[in-house]
């Protein structure tokens, strides 16, 4: 099972006060990005956040940690009523944003 549009676009309204988090389609579900960075993804319409130190600290117990697809790292699986509080769910994304780095670039190998 994908995960659908509508789920996409609601996570995004959610979030559009950040302004700079979007979504990119990969294998059916997606990976949301905040800044630049892949903050978390969305599978099976459930939203999986990375787990940072300051963003576990930040939740507390609003969240079961979660596998996004089989052989992924583990998440923070953000409970639906959490994802309908935007204010709640902007500080965990811009939180996690700032405590990850930028994915590493390829080299291009000379030849």
């Amino acid at each position: 099972m994908t995960s659908s549009q509508s789920t996409i676009d609601y996570i995004l309204d959610q979030l559009n006060s950040l302004g700079n988090v979007s979504a990119r389609k990969m294998f059916g579900d997606y990976a949301l990005y905040c800044g630049g960075k892949v903050v978390g993804l969305v599978c099976e319409n459930n939203l999986f956040i990375k787990i940072t130190e300051a963003g576990r600290k930040f939740v507390g117990k609003n969240y079961h940690e979660g596998f996004a697809y089989k052989g992924a790292k583990v998440s923070m699986r953000i409970d639906r009523d959490k994802i309908e509080d935007d204010e709640w769910l902007c500080k965990l994304v811009s939180i996690t944003a700032e405590n990850i780095g930028f994915p590493k670039t390829k080299k291009k190998s000379v030849k």
